[in-house]
């Protein structure tokens, strides 16, 4: 089984700084509605044509219900001409990491690749939660790079010796592939 996770594109913060929870419910219906920015939508053709090239074709998608990660979505299933399913679900939205976590244990079996479009810091830390110790030089300094930063429109790819979503658990998956935006600008062959 294969989990793909994406973190939504660099958005518009107006003058706000930080991807954390807002204090004050005005704030959080704001940054609930806060837009892509062109940055931000720059990114995903060079994230959807990685994906493409290496065969990360999602089979379905949960993903925040906040406009970044809506916005994020529409544009990367705009580049990868895929029919994946696709899951709005409020319950992502800044969700820590054991809730990502319950979410995907309820994908129903057979349901590979899915990939999760969501916030930092629950992302990252999910990533790091599930990813086993790592088994080669390779893994480990993609583990090492992931630590550093999940930056906007960052994607982990994980796979995992299981039948069904339900049998996931920190610690139980292979970090097979961690790429940042800036380093699909630098190299047009994958590596």
């Amino acid at each position: 089984m294969r989990l793909l996770l994406l973190r939504h594109a660099k958005s518009d913060w107006s003058g706000q700084a930080g991807d954390h929870a807002p204090d004050h419910a005005h704030d959080h219906a704001h940054d609930h509605q806060r837009p892509l920015s062109p940055r931000g939508r720059r990114a995903l053709p060079r994230v959807a044509s990685h994906m493409k090239r290496l065969g990360y074709q999602p089979h379905t998608i949960l993903c925040s219900t906040a406009t970044r990660t809506r916005e994020t979505c529409e544009l990367l299933l705009a580049h990868l001409e895929t029919q994946a399913s696709v899951h709005h679900d409020r319950a992502l939205y800044l969700a820590e990491w054991p809730q990502l976590l319950a979410e995907i244990r309820g994908v129903p079996a057979g349901t590979s690749p899915l990939l999760l479009i969501g916030h930092n810091p629950g992302l990252e830390q999910l990533a790091l939660a599930l990813a086993l110790q790592p088994q080669s030089p390779a893994e480990r300094a993609r583990t090492e790079k992931l630590a550093a930063k999940f930056p906007t429109a960052a994607l982990a790819v994980l796979d995992f010796d299981i039948a069904d979503w339900s049998q996931v658990k920190p610690g139980s998956g292979r970090l097979i592939d961690y790429v940042r935006p800036k380093d699909l600008r630098m190299k047009s062959q994958p590596g």
